[in-house]
């Protein structure tokens, strides 16, 4: 009995780690919050705010989008060529986190975005 507890207990975890390990859809980010994720999707569109914050947002255009991504002034000089990612498929990883009603991650290096 306690071999088939420790057989179940080694399945679930298996099926538990390849779940997690899988890439969030950016509609379904909003479950994610508070844990470091990966989310693949198509960028809808990248923008420059007056300050100099850049969004990458997924699901939609602003402010229609379902995600973004969030490059604020202090790390754009790191990504010199974000705006060539709208309408590329990418993955962005990080903690989401929830900004005025909607998940994003905060990117701060070009080792979280990955183009498939």
């Amino acid at each position: 009995m306690f071999r088939i507890a420790l057989v179940s207990l080694g399945i679930a975890l298996m099926v538990a780690t390849s779940a997690h390990a899988e890439n969030v859809r950016p509609k379904d980010a909003g479950h994610y919050v508070g844990v470091h994720s990966t989310i693949e999707g198509e960028v809808s569109q990248v923008s420059r705010s007056g300050g100099g914050t850049t969004f990458i947002n997924f699901g939609g255009r602003f402010p229609n989008h379902v995600f973004y991504g969030v490059i604020f002034r202090d790390h754009a000089d790191q990504f010199p060529d974000v705006f060539a990612l709208e309408g590329r498929t990418i993955v962005i990883e990080g903690e989401v986190q929830v900004y005025k009603g909607k998940p994003q991650i905060i990117l701060t290096s070009p080792s979280q975005i990955h183009v498939r």
